[in-house]
């Protein structure tokens, strides 16, 4: 029986892909510099504030270990059609939000987007032979990272000049129009047939550990929770997190597979993944607030435009971190990147701490501490994939990339109650001191990856 080559795709279909990426880079990006603005209108706190964004990286934390699953059993761009229908649904109902929770709820909803770049990827390679792939892959990933400097500097024009509702809706037309694009010019790509169904109880109870764990954080911190409410909701998490773990151990095809934990060196590589991205989530959450508090006290006073502006040179650096971290690390060995990042990264942050009174220093800080976690990160990730099976490496690096979305979650969420925590009685707003106890604590956490990496020995951690 003769086999049928899959068609080909010219340069508009990946000009569509490309610019979908780009879009989608830029809704992705535009909440962290137009926070500070969002908390003030909506009236919620920093705790609170957190959660706009945290939504979204939960959704995708779910979403990343099965989409190219689900293309797979379902057709890819059939699959990444959908997905960007639930994005869109998720951008137009954040952009005519009127309260904090619709706001959320389209920001699970936009979630979804990070099931949009594997899709691609696996459409790309379907349609297009080896050497033209790659340089594919390449030009999507790039937009993608483009889109996210995009956001960093649109969010303040398009919050200050119109509204913060059309930061969410004008990068969503360009995705629908994208994606009707992809619809017409991308071929067909025929399903293939698993044994396998997807794991949806694991992605149910992933869901909803990761988001009653955030909640509970907010409620424990801001709304002062008492102890046995404390407890219960710790309970509740330790029950939920209990019950997906026995979910994917026993699951014939898990969201997760967790027996690449009995690896040492996945393990290890998960365990320093979580702390440096909970090291970035903090200062990612901590600077922008910094900036946005009124110059009167001990803040700058910024708006949205200037608060990009001054976001982007440490945008740039994560980028140029993420693009390098392979050959770092095969160049000077993967525990002397690690140990040198983690050191740069809890000095920062003790220098932060007490030194963070004029708007460069924070510059600096954010440039340092991103491309250090960019570094670290990729790096982690580049090795850890050629240390496992070459039949393992998407499992293992699907989980790397899952512990990488949670541990930024986690430290925004942190970072968000520290500043709630430590608010004026009177004026409701972050002391000086909340500040500088979140950047000891950002400082304190980098430095327990500098613990694990000196006390982890094993080929995983290893140059």
């Amino acid at each position: 029986m003769a086999v049928v080559s899959p068609a080909r795709i010219g340069r508009l279909s990946i000009g569509a892909l490309g610019v979908l990426a780009l879009a989608l880079g830029t809704l992705q990006s535009v909440v962290e510099p137009a926070l500070p603005q969002l908390q003030r209108e909506l009236g919620v706190g920093p705790a609170e504030g957190a959660l706009i964004g945290n939504t979204l990286l939960v959704t995708g934390a779910v979403v990343a270990p099965v989409a190219g699953r689900l293309g797979d059993r379902y057709g890819g761009k059939r699959v990444l059609v959908l997905l960007m229908a639930v994005v869109s649904a998720g951008g137009l109902l954040a952009g005519v939000a009127p309260n904090l929770p619709v706001l959320l709820l389209g920001q699970v909803l936009q979630g979804v987007m990070v099931g949009a770049l594997p899709l691609s990827f696996i459409l790309v390679r379907k349609h297009l032979p080896a050497r033209a792939s790659r340089v594919a892959i390449g030009l999507v990933m790039a937009l993608f990272t483009g889109g996210g400097m995009v956001g960093t500097l649109s969010a303040g024009p398009l919050a200050e000049g119109l509204s913060w509702h059309w930061m969410f809706l004008l990068p969503t037309l360009v995705i629908v129009v994208a994606t009707l694009f992809v619809a017409r010019l991308m071929p067909h790509d025929p399903p293939v047939r698993s044994d396998h169904g997807v794991d949806w109880p694991g992605v149910v109870l992933l869901s909803g550990t990761l988001l009653v764990f955030m909640l509970g954080l907010v409620r424990v911190t801001g709304a002062g929770l008492s102890p046995l409410g404390a407890g219960a909701v710790a309970l509740v998490v330790a029950a939920l997190a209990a019950g997906w773990v026995a979910v994917e151990r026993g699951a014939a095809a898990p969201m997760v597979d967790l027996r690449m934990l009995a690896k040492p060196a996945m393990w290890h590589a998960c365990v320093l993944t979580l702390v440096i991205t909970t090291t970035f989530g903090m200062v990612s959450f901590l600077l922008p607030q910094l900036f946005a508090l009124s110059a009167d006290g001990y803040g700058f006073g910024l708006g949205t435009t200037d608060i990009g502006l001054f976001l982007l040179p440490g945008a740039i650096a994560g980028a140029v971190g993420d693009a390098v971290g392979g050959v770092v690390a095969r160049r000077a060995g993967l525990r002397a990147v690690l140990a040198a990042g983690a050191v740069l990264t809890a000095v920062t942050m003790a220098a932060l701490a007490s030194l963070h009174a004029s708007a460069w220093q924070l510059v600096v800080a954010k440039v340092l501490t991103a491309g250090a976690a960019g570094v670290a990160s990729t790096a982690l990730l580049t090795r850890t994939a050629n240390a496992v099976d070459t039949e393992d490496t998407g499992i293992a690096t699907g989980l790397l990339v899952v512990t990488r979305v949670i541990g930024v979650a986690l430290g925004v969420q942190v970072g968000g109650s520290i500043l709630d925590a430590g608010a004026d009685s009177t004026t409701g707003l972050p002391t000086a001191s909340a500040f500088a106890t979140g950047f000891a604590v950002a400082g304190a956490v980098a430095a327990l990856s500098l613990l694990i990496v000196r006390v982890t020995k094993n080929e995983g951690a290893q140059a």
